[in-house]
C-alpha cells in the first residue's frame, strides 16, 4: 500500500486526499489550522472548503506536518501559491529521500516570479528536484470527489518517476496522462486563472458567446507565449494544462476565478467579491505575478494587462474590453 500525505486542505488538496484514499492508500491530510484538521477528523467531513463529500476511513487529518509525512511515499504540495515556499521549507527535513513529491498548486510567486517548479526546486533540494512532479489539468474539486469521470497531466523531469506517479494517482474516473514539458504545463495551470477572471467579466458585462469564445482563444494564444518565452513547448497548451483547463476554468459555474471576473464585471469590487467568496481565488494574485513576468521576458500579454487594470488600478471592467479590442488590427498568429 502506498502510504500517501496531502499539504493543503482547501477544496482540491481535499478531494485529491479523497481521490487517494478512496484508492486505498492510507492517506494523511495535512492542514494549517488545528481547528480545520480537527474538524476534518470529528465530521469525516471538510465542511468548511468541500462539503457534501464524505470521506473514508483510509484519511485522516493533522496539523501535525511531521505526522502527516511519517513514512509517506507519495506526497502532494496543494497549498497556495503564496504559501508553497514556507511549505516546502518546513517539510523538507521530514521528506523521505526516495518520496514521490508532486505539486498540484497552479500559480506564480509575486516576489520572485517563480514557477512553483522553481520554488520547490530551490527549497527541496537536489535529492528531490529532479524527480518533482506536477499535476495539472481540467479537474475541479467538487467533481473529482464526486468521482466524475476527469482527465489531468502528470508533468515531470524524470520519466519514470512520472510514470510511477501517472500510475499511482489514476483510477477508473481519474485518467491521468504524462508530459515531459514541466514549464509549458506550469503556465498553463497559472495563465488559464488569470484569464478565466477576464471571462468572468465578459459574462457579467453580458456581452455573450462570441465574446467569450474570442478572450478565450487570445487567451490561449498569450499563455503560450509566455511558456515559450520560458523555454516551454507550445503544443503542451493545446493538452489538457492549456486548453482543457482554459475551457473548464473560463466556462465552469464552479469556477471560483471566473466568479471573481463575473462579480466584477457586474460591478462588485474586488474585495468585497473575495471576502463573499472565502476561499483562494489564484488568479487574483497571479494576474500580478504574470504581468510582471511578462514585461520581464518582453512578452506582450494584453489580457493580463488590462486584467491586472481592473484588480489593481480600478478600471472598469467595460473599459478593459473595449479597449481590448481597439488595439492595433495586426496578422493573428502575431
Amino acid at each position: 500500500m502506498l502510504k500517501t500525505c496531502v499539504l493543503g486542505a482547501g477544496a482540491f488538496g481535499t478531494s485529491l486526499a479523497k481521490h487517494l484514499a478512496d484508492k486505498g492508500y492510507p492517506t494523511t491530510l495535512w492542514a494549517r489550522r488545528e481547528e480545520l484538521a480537527t474538524a476534518i477528523e470529528t465530521e469525516r467531513c471538510n465542511s468548511r472548503y468541500l462539503p457534501g463529500a464524505p470521506l473514508p476511513d483510509t484519511l485522516t487529518a493533522t496539523s501535525n506536518m511531521e505526522t502527516a509525512l511519517d513514512g509517506a511515499k507519495l506526497v502532494l504540495f496543494v497549498v497556495p501559491s503564496h504559501a508553497t515556499r514556507d511549505v516546502a521549507q518546513t517539510a523538507k527535513p521530514l521528506l523521505q529521500s526516495e518520496a514521490l513529491v508532486c505539486c498540484a498548486t497552479k500559480g506564480i510567486e509575486n516576489t520572485s516570479l517563480a514557477l512553483m517548479s522553481e520554488v520547490l526546486s530551490e527549497e527541496l533540494g537536489e535529492t528531490h528536484s529532479e524527480k518533482l512532479t506536477f499535476l495539472t489539468g481540467p479537474s475541479f474539486a467538487k467533481e473529482v470527489a464526486a468521482q466524475r469521470p476527469t482527465a489531468v497531466t502528470i508533468a515531470g523531469y524524470h520519466a519514470e518517476t512520472t510514470k510511477a506517479v501517472q500510475h499511482a494517482v489514476a483510477s477508473d474516473y481519474f485518467r491521468a496522462y504524462r508530459n515531459d514539458d514541466v514549464i509549458g504545463a506550469e503556465v498553463g495551470g497559472a495563465l488559464k486563472n488569470v484569464v478565466a477572471i477576464a471571462a468572468g467579466a465578459i459574462d457579467g458585462l453580458g456581452f455573450g458567446l462570441n465574446a467569450r469564445a474570442a478572450l478565450i482563444t487570445r487567451g490561449l494564444a498569450e499563455m503560450s507565449r509566455l511558456a515559450v518565452a520560458k523555454g516551454g513547448q507550445a503544443i503542451t497548451l493545446a493538452g489538457l494544462a492549456g486548453m482543457g483547463d482554459l475551457v473548464l476554468t473560463c466556462t465552469g459555474s464552479l469556477s471560483r476565478n471566473r466568479t471573481v471576473g463575473f462579480e466584477l464585471g457586474k460591478g462588485r469590487s474586488l474585495a468585497e467579491t473575495l471576502e463573499s467568496l472565502g476561499q483562494v481565488a489564484e488568479g487574483v494574485r497571479t494576474t500580478k505575478s504574470a504581468r510582471n513576468l511578462g514585461r520581464k521576458l518582453g512578452v506582450e500579454l494584453p489580457i493580463t494587462e488590462e486584467v491586472y487594470r481592473v484588480l489593481y488600478e480600478d478600471k472598469p471592467a467595460k473599459q478593459a474590453v473595449l479597449d481590448l479590442m481597439t488595439r492595433p488590427l495586426k496578422p493573428e498568429r502575431d
